[in-house]
């Protein structure tokens, strides 16, 4: 990988199909022997991106995102990071998008229960399906102990491509039991808290087995260099810092 600066799109000239924006929660716990776990399923063989390999939760930002309250935002320096090169408004419809794919494909909420939130944080007119669920289960959106990571755009030729930011969070901050996967969607298979010292042996895409090792080397030394942003320019990997 190059270290470097480059467009901020990260676009190849042969590509030149949509970029969605998407979000990814990397969900960690450490209760147990304290050896700390991610929580990843598995995407089913048929599905049109990385079918087969084991992935974090996550999605594309869907318009209904940018319209739902949240009750709390994640730490400020998580904010500033994302806002850069970001439209007004993209930062928290990033954080709402990454609450709801959890939701979805995990059935874990990352929220206050109605009770705590205040009468703000109603629930808007418009909802997906998904948004409705998660409201009227009684819980409000909070992006409370959750921290931007890692930013990754899928290379050109893929045959879909997404602008990504990767969130940690600790299992502390649901409101669901971790082990509960009964409200999952059943996107994600085989849904399961790995071992950080085994996860590489499963079938994993190649932008995870980075992320991974990202995340290995914040938990090992605690030191905050910077976002990472992975993408390839005319064949090129790049690696800048955010």
């Amino acid at each position: 990988m190059t270290e470097g600066e480059g467009p901020r799109t990260g676009a190849d000239r042969s590509d030149d199909r949509p970029i969605r924006d998407a979000a990814t929660v990397i969900a960690l716990r450490r209760d147990g022997d304290g050896e700390p776990r991610v929580l990843m399923g598995r995407r089913g063989h048929k599905a049109a991106f990385m079918p087969g390999k084991f992935v974090f939760p996550g999605g594309a930002v869907d318009p209904e995102d940018a319209a739902v309250p949240l009750v709390r935002l994640p730490d400020a320096r998580s904010m500033a990071r994302l806002a850069r090169d970001a439209a007004a408004g993209l930062p928290e419809a990033l954080v709402a998008a990454a609450i709801r794919e959890l939701w979805e494909e995990t059935g874990q909420a990352l929220a206050l229960r109605t009770g705590e939130a205040p009468a703000s944080s109603t629930a808007p007119a418009r909802l997906s399906e998904s948004w409705r669920s998660f409201f009227d289960a009684g819980f409000r959106p909070s992006g409370a102990g959750m921290e931007f990571v890692f930013r990754a755009i899928t290379p050109p030729g893929r045959p879909r491509r997404f602008d990504a930011r990767f969130f940690t969070v600790d299992a502390t901050a649901f409101a669901t039991d971790p082990d509960d996967f009964s409200r999952a969607s059943g996107e994600l298979g085989h849904l399961q808290w790995i071992p950080l010292s085994e996860v590489r042996r499963f079938d994993l895409p190649f932008i995870t087995r980075v992320v991974l090792a990202e995340i290995h080397e914040r938990l090992e030394n605690g030191t905050d260099m910077g976002v990472p942003f992975f993408r390839t320019i005319d064949g090129l990997s790049w690696v800048s810092r955010l």
